[in-house]
């Protein structure tokens, strides 16, 4: 039978397969945008690596296949940064960018940091990315215009704080 895609911190060794994944992943918003510039088609092994060292960076695996990546942090206003979703295209559909985004606010919530919303930037024709965004409870909070082409919306979504069960 078929195997789980497992969901762990990405490694030293994960760096070129998450290069290479990111550069299949954002074809597509590239050329929805008809710019082939965006950073996740022009970032460094060496910049990828940087990020590995300070930021939380979480992989999605179908055996030693990297198939999704997601990364994140927390910054000094409390706000969990989440950036590069990223899902191989024949797995798209399947709820796996669903499940990078929750695994990622997890791991955010352990941070040291004290943490109070989550944020992430899409596109604003990426309407299956908003549609995600929405599902996982984010709404909009602003539209910044970046060309003539791309309008950046901003998404965000309130951290809960567990309640205090009375005895």
């Amino acid at each position: 039978m078929g195997m789980s895609v497992i969901i762990s911190p990405a490694t030293e060794q994960d760096t070129e397969q998450i290069l290479k994944l990111q550069y299949l992943g954002y074809q597509s918003e590239a050329e929805l945008y008809g710019d082939w510039s965006i950073e996740p088609l022009t970032q460094t092994l060496e910049s990828l690596r940087e990020e590995l060292a300070d930021r939380h960076v979480l992989v999605a695996r179908l055996g030693d296949e990297v198939v999704g990546a997601v990364r994140g942090w927390v910054d000094e206003d409390g706000v969990g940064r989440i950036t590069r979703l990223v899902v191989h295209p024949r797995m798209q559909r399947h709820g796996l960018g669903g499940r990078l985004v929750q695994a990622v606010e997890e791991r955010l919530r352990q941070d040291d940091r004290p943490l109070r919303a989550f944020q992430l930037l899409t596109g604003h024709r990426s309407l299956g990315n908003l549609r995600l965004y929405a599902q996982q409870g984010y709404r909009q909070t602003g539209v910044r215009q970046v060309s003539r082409e791309l309008s950046l919306v901003t998404l965000e979504k309130p951290v809960e704080v567990p309640l205090a069960i009375a005895v």
